[in-house]
């Protein structure tokens, strides 16, 4: 009897032990779980926090080999930067060079940490300079009598409060995944602005190189036409010799540099030589040398870095920009377009030659916050991407954000020690490099004129002399709205033409295929229409397509065909069906009735028919009216007129 109790609690005591096990496994398991779970949690947010945040996936991951062309891609960039933004700050935008340095450091670093684009150079842009420069001017000009001492405090406020809201708007864009405007614009849009734009900024800097900029200040002229006209009567007679001498010489130096670096492209060091530097450089040198600024040459003269309270940041929503803010939230808004647009397509080039992908709705949260930031600092001009920095920033080197923060650097440093070294630069040759660059970005446009001409898109060559004209004729804003809307208006006029085609069936089959494709298939039921819709719901053009077929007509020819007795809509295609386009539907089905038509409905899916019944659309058809396909539709329908036949005999 002992022995049987020691076997039992023997037993019992090993179900206890596996029993024990059994649950400590489904502890472990459950533990393990939990631990994946935890894992992919992190992970999901780490990815997330990469992509909010993306210079902490490149930037812990840096490889030092990669600091080399980095480095030089800073340095190429740089050199071609601090010239070109100080020239855009002074003969575009109306500012202190400060202005143009500052922008083309601060917004690039920032872009450089939240940008995903690893070649885009961001800084000040010649369009979003210009428009700075004019709205500065209209604001001077509508209240002259408001601190006659002190424009600049009325530019820097105006500046600042522009860039904020410019920045502002861009990151709000990002924010709500608008990044997909940059499709809804057309290419000759932005061929026909940057041409006009090209056109206004020459006209603009032919004064200050011809030594007319005083004359100007006297005889205030408002438009391009007028400066046009200014020119043509001065140029002549009032300009000033040494200046134009001056301008004209460093224009056709700098254009023989290009064309040296054109004609031995293969050498990397003559390729990378920065004209803009060496001529901005000799020109200051020789300026000192030959005292040219008492001939009359105006010189860029003394630049104070110190501000009066002895600090650069300043937060840009107080009084003094606030009362501007009504009267430049139209240029904000257009600034924000121009510059995404600027910024995006450079930065899909650089992203297809290098093989990796960019976000568009992350490019726009970056280069807004890159202009939020820099509104920090007064009167700076508003930042975007570069097409032709960018290249040159490829081109050199450039492998990751490593070569946008060298860059930035390198122009702080030029901010601090290089700016008062130049205090003899000839403004003129400030113009003369904005000319240059200019004219190699409308260099292009006969290019893209040639091929929509010989594409015959009137279309796309009549939306392009619209942008141009406009914006000759009146102004950047007028212009671009004017080319804005006409693209959208194109953008609607084509989303509201629905894909129709006519099916017919192939002789001997129950195959239906369009009529227009397929010269075998006939309509062979007399007074039954077969359309097939190919997008989602729009059925405007039903009635047009009912009497005049698939063929151009003109509203007031006469139709081409019968009126129908029996409609089938094939509607495989359909995946979508809002609120409206469903009562449009129903309506239309109700004059099909009213006209006793009768409609038959086929390859719905079930998702739509869902949306149908709701719509009520099943109630006004009947259950009947719905197929599988168009063979058993059009099997009912030959019944139903084999059956009406039969009773007329």
């Amino acid at each position: 009897m002992s022995s049987v109790n020691s076997t039992l609690s023997e037993r019992s005591a090993l179900l206890g032990d596996v029993h024990d096990g059994a649950e400590r496994g489904e502890v472990r398991v459950k533990q393990v779980a939990q631990d994946i779970a935890q894992s992919q949690v992190q992970s999901s947010r780490l990815a997330r926090i990469k992509y909010y945040l993306p210079f902490t996936a490149w930037l812990p991951n840096y490889s030092v080999s990669l600091l080399g062309g980095d480095f030089l891609a800073g340095i190429s960039v740089a050199c071609i930067l601090v010239p070109q933004s100080i020239s855009y700050a002074t003969s575009l935008a109306r500012l202190s060079p400060l202005a143009g340095l500052f922008s083309a450091s601060i917004p690039g670093i920032i872009y450089a940490l939240l940008g995903s684009s690893r070649q885009l150079s961001v800084a000040p842009e010649a369009s979003l300079s210009l428009l700075i420069g004019q709205v500065i001017q209209d604001t001077l000009h509508a209240d002259p009598h408001e601190h006659p001492k002190n424009p600049e405090a009325i530019s820097m406020a105006v500046a600042t409060i522009t860039m904020f809201q410019a920045g502002l708007f861009m990151f709000l864009l990002g924010l709500f995944r608008l990044g997909f405007i940059d499709v809804l614009l057309s290419r000759a849009l932005l061929t026909g602005f940057v041409t006009a734009l090209g056109v206004v900024i020459s006209i603009e800097q032919f004064i200050p190189m011809l030594g007319l900029t005083d004359l100007e200040h006297a005889f205030n002229p408002q438009t391009t036409f007028d400066k046009f006209v200014f020119l043509i009567r001065n140029a002549a007679t009032h300009e000033h010799r040494p200046t134009t001498l001056i301008s004209f010489i460093a224009l056709a130096v700098l254009v023989g540099f290009r064309l040296i670096k054109a004609r031995f492209r293969k050498h990397w060091f003559i390729g990378r030589l920065p004209e803009l530097l060496i001529v901005v450089i000799a020109s200051t040198a020789l300026c000192r040398h030959y005292a040219w600024d008492k001939l009359g040459v105006s010189i860029l003269g003394s630049v104070p870095i110190n501000n009066e309270d002895g600090s650069f940041v300043h937060f840009p929503l107080h009084k003094s920009t606030l009362k501007y803010m009504k009267s430049t939230t139209t240029t904000a808004v257009l600034m924000a377009i121009i510059g995404y647009l600027d910024s995006i397509v450079s930065a899909k080039q650089n992203a297809v030659r290098f093989g990796y992908s960019i976000s568009p709705n992350r490019e726009l949260v970056a280069l807004g916050a890159a202009n939020i930031v820099g509104s920090f600092i007064p009167g700076l001009v508003p930042a975007a991407g570069s097409l032709t920095r960018s290249r040159i920033n490829a081109d050199s080197g450039g492998r990751s954000q490593m070569a946008s923060l060298i860059c930035s650097a390198l122009v702080l440093l030029s901010t601090f020690f290089l700016l008062p070294a130049l205090y003899f630069l000839p403004r003129c040759i400030l113009g003369s490099v904005v000319f240059l660059v200019v004219f190699t970005i409308v260099a292009e446009a006969p290019h893209e004129v040639s091929y929509f001409w010989r594409m015959r898109s009137w279309t796309d060559l009549g939306l392009m002399l619209i942008t141009f004209i406009t914006t000759l004729l009146f102004n950047i804003e007028i212009g671009i709205v004017c080319s804005i809307i006409c693209s959208l208006l194109l953008v609607v006029h084509k989303s509201s033409r629905p894909r129709l085609t006519i099916l017919g069936r192939i002789p001997g089959t129950t195959r239906w295929k369009p009529v227009t494709d397929t010269p075998e298939a006939k309509e062979d039921v007399q007074g039954t229409l077969i359309v097939r819709l190919r997008d989602n719901l729009n059925f405007e053009r039903l009635r047009r397509l009912e009497l005049y077929g698939l063929q151009p007509s003109h509203p007031s020819d006469a139709p081409r065909r019968e009126q129908a007795s029996v409609i089938v809509f094939h509607l495989a295609d359909l995946d979508d069906c809002d609120a409206s386009a469903a009562q449009i539907f129903y309506e239309l089905l109700e004059s099909y009735k009213t006209r006793d038509v009768a409609v038959f409905i086929t390859h719905l899916r079930p998702a739509m028919f869902l949306i149908f019944e709701r719509a009520g659309i099943v109630e006004l058809l009947g259950n009947d009216a719905f197929y599988e396909d168009v063979a058993a539709a059009m099997s009912r329908i030959e019944m139903v007129e084999l059956m009406a036949a039969r009773q007329r005999q």
